[in-house]
């Protein structure tokens, strides 16, 4: 495990995601969360067009973020049993700070792909300044990622729910994950 946080790259070395259902509180503050959302907006993005969008969900909202996710669900999945709908609740309410990252395309002739690698870009750097401001964070998509109806609640037609990104702190050691060995995805170029 990776812990020494004295520079900029050993930061980034040290960084993991943790599970959102067991964060705890605190989260960031007002302040902690605004430098947090700022330093998600510098990233690479081509032709200036920030296609992404961040949506903050308040801890008074997750009542009904959970009735939102649990009415979708079943419109969807009329014949869902209870675990199915108790999962949608529970993950209405994991970890004390909740921010759901919008791709958000503009019209332009830069590619949507180029666009949506700035969408998960932003995501990234929203992570790692969760991490630098002492807290952990968790990317999680998911069902409610894709169904429109939730969608609907947050965007318009024409953006889709990158992904539901979770912030506290955590309530136990993170544990670290297998990572690829450098030299299985590394090469040098031959030509």
């Amino acid at each position: 495990m990776f812990n020494d946080t004295s520079s900029p790259l050993n930061l980034l070395l040290s960084r993991r995601s943790g599970k959102p259902r067991d964060m705890v509180a605190p989260g960031p503050d007002a302040a902690q969360m605004g430098a947090i959302l700022a330093a998600a907006t510098r990233v690479p993005d081509h032709g200036k067009l920030a296609p992404w969008r961040f949506v903050v969900v308040g801890a008074d909202q997750r009542d009904r973020l959970s009735t939102l996710l649990v009415d979708a669900y079943r419109a969807e999945k009329p014949e869902a049993g209870r675990l199915e709908i108790e999962a949608m609740e529970q993950f209405a309410h994991q970890a004390p700070a909740l921010v759901v990252a919008l791709s958000s395309p503009k019209a332009s002739k830069i590619p949507l792909w180029e666009q949506e690698l700035s969408v998960g870009a932003a995501c990234m750097q929203l992570l790692n300044a969760v991490h630098a401001q002492g807290f952990v964070g968790g990317w999680l998509t998911g069902w409610p990622t894709y169904s429109d109806q939730v969608r609907d609640a947050f965007g318009s037609t024409e953006e889709r729910i990158a992904g539901f990104i979770f912030i506290g702190s955590p309530s136990r050691d993170l544990e670290e994950r297998p990572r690829p060995m450098p030299s299985d995805v590394i090469s040098h170029w031959q030509g």
